[in-house]
């Protein structure tokens, strides 16, 4: 199933919401991790934790995306009061090394969702749709 990053991003938001609306802040970020990865692969998405590699190495440490979707959408979950700088480089960060377009970092640990949403990309280019896409939307 391929969908456009676009429609990837608003079903990841959708489902943030609702994890949102039944837990509110205060949770751990793995929980909300945990429970956006089991919704998002409920509709159908492929998701994985990616780690850092170097060269030929595998390195479990330093480098973490939260969440891939679709080898396109880097998701970075948070759970601060505040959202400080280094979490929207953490995310451009991860954008540039995984060569990714779009990234969403979601800090759960506020009272409206929408107000805890930052989405980045990582010099993309919207390609053409093809009429065969045009009409699957």
């Amino acid at each position: 199933m391929t969908r456009h990053p676009n429609q990837i991003t608003h079903d990841i938001i959708g489902c943030a919401m609702k994890i949102h609306s039944r837990f509110g802040p205060g949770l751990l970020e793995s929980a909300y991790e945990a429970c956006l990865a089991y919704e998002l692969e409920k509709m159908g998405y492929r998701v994985k934790p990616v780690p850092l590699v170097y060269e030929a190495v595998r390195l479990e440490c330093g480098f973490r995306a939260d969440i891939v979707v679709e080898n396109l959408v880097v998701v970075e979950c948070k759970s601060k009061e505040q959202l400080h700088p280094v979490g929207t480089s953490q995310v451009l960060s991860h954008l540039r090394l995984l060569g990714l377009p779009i990234g969403l970092l979601i800090n759960f640990h506020v009272e409206r969702l929408k107000d805890g949403i930052v989405r980045l990309v990582n010099d993309y280019k919207e390609k053409p749709l093809t009429a065969e896409a045009a009409e699957a939307t």
